[in-house]
């Protein structure tokens, strides 16, 4: 059975730093696109995908401040959050790219404030 566990969220001060972590279980996920998501008013949306290859794409919004990376050996999906802002405050997910809506999981609530 497939199952993505998202952990590392919390709260941040503008211009901070966090990292989420994905843990991909049931599922070999070096064939798969993996993104991680974020749950704000109204939508879920993409914020950034990275092929098994390596190809990476981003939302406008976080190029230049979050970086996605994979370890498919250990099977975690990373999403490294620099320069945040009040913006980015949601709660993040991973999935599949496209989603498959049996996989959401819990998510983490990241919250960005002073």
């Amino acid at each position: 059975q497939v199952q993505f566990v998202e952990s590392g969220g919390g709260l941040v001060q503008p211009g901070g730093s966090l990292r989420l972590s994905c843990s991909v279980s049931g599922d070999p996920m070096n064939r798969i696109i993996m993104g991680w998501y974020r749950q704000v008013p109204g939508q879920r949306e993409l914020v950034a995908s990275m092929s098994a290859t390596g190809f990476t794409w981003l939302l406008d919004s976080v190029k230049g401040r979050f970086i996605i990376s994979r370890d498919n050996a250990k099977k975690i999906v990373y999403l490294q959050m620099d320069k945040v802002t009040p913006e980015d405050t949601a709660i993040y997910y991973c999935n599949k790219v496209p989603s498959d809506a049996r996989y959401w999981g819990q998510g983490t609530q990241v919250t960005v404030s002073s």
